[in-house]
């Protein structure tokens, strides 16, 4: 996608200042430093403000004053999942609390011992609740675009050990599809986004809050081949220690005419938890934008 590449913004400094103030103060300091990189990506972050302000403004229905005041605390409360990320990837003392809707849900995808997709997008805090998966007892992967840094990822990799989930990347190759399908004909859990891409893949643009948006069809289609059961993923963060999981019954789609279906799926769900969660959307470009003509996106 023109307006996405995959790649992230921070460096190994920064990393570095907030996993020492984590590791001799925890969360609470790191959270008082966050505030003034808040204001600052709140301040300068001209391209990433404008597209989540338009969100706001435009998307949501919220006034100049509201606006504003959402852009800075999704600023803040976006650093804080990235925080609470390297906390519980760590092992830091914490004193999180997790309420779970739909666990039975999962639980039931890994006794049925067919494999199954979980399907998330960038709402909440997404590796909060892989970290948690692993409460299943079952081989977990999860597929993401290798868009950090290098040198940022062995930084934190060093501190917070490797992950305890197999991550597949997704590569020109195509190879990742090959890892999938292993994955899968191994009865294991497959977790990715499908709201984002890159250029050149398929994608259906369905109406999301009031206007046509561009969705990935990749995972959708391999839901659909491999006729395994989908269930739709989230994790928001409601307080500064609490987090809520939901997870939804699973579905099982039946070859490419169920595609639509499982797209609007999707797209009605994430709608839902976007409007209960509206602080914590974390698409940092203008996402109903053309893909000819969508900006250039760092951000995450």
């Amino acid at each position: 996608m023109p307006s996405w590449q995959g790649k992230s913004k921070g460096n190994k400094l920064g990393y570095r200042i907030f996993i020492e103030l984590l590791r001799v103060g925890g969360v609470q300091p790191a959270y008082v430093l966050l505030r003034f990189v808040a204001t600052y990506y709140f301040l300068f972050s001209y391209s990433s403000s404008v597209a989540i302000g338009n969100y706001f403004h435009k998307r949501l229905g919220y006034g100049r004053w509201k606006t504003m005041v959402s852009l800075y605390r999704n600023y803040y409360v976006f650093g804080q999942t990235l925080i609470d990320k390297i906390v519980m990837m760590a092992g830091f003392s914490n004193k999180f609390t997790f309420e779970f809707d739909g666990e039975e849900n999962l639980r039931h995808i890994v006794a049925n011992n067919k494999g199954g997709i979980l399907l998330s997008a960038h709402l909440g805090n997404w590796e909060v609740a892989g970290h948690l998966f692993t409460r299943l007892e079952t081989p977990i992967n999860i597929v993401m675009f290798d868009g950090e840094h290098e040198r940022i990822k062995n930084y934190v990799t060093s501190v917070t050990g490797e992950r305890v989930v197999n991550v597949i990347v997704i590569k020109d190759d195509l190879s990742h599809i090959y890892a999938i399908n292993d994955a899968l004909s191994k009865n294991e859990l497959v977790c990715m986004h499908a709201d984002r891409f890159l250029p050149g893949n398929k994608t259906l643009r369905v109406p999301f809050l009031g206007k046509d948006a561009s969705f990935p069809l990749g995972p959708f289609q391999l839901a659909t081949t491999f006729r395994v059961p989908i269930s739709l993923v989230f994790a928001f963060k409601e307080s500064a220690t609490h987090y809520h999981l939901y997870s939804t019954p699973p579905v099982t789609y039946q070859g490419r005419a169920d595609l639509p279906k499982a797209v609007n799926d999707f797209v009605v769900a994430m709608e839902e938890k976007v409007k209960k969660y509206p602080l914590q959307w974390f698409n940092y470009y203008d996402f109903w934008a053309n893909e000819e003509n969508a900006p250039a996106d760092n951000s995450k």
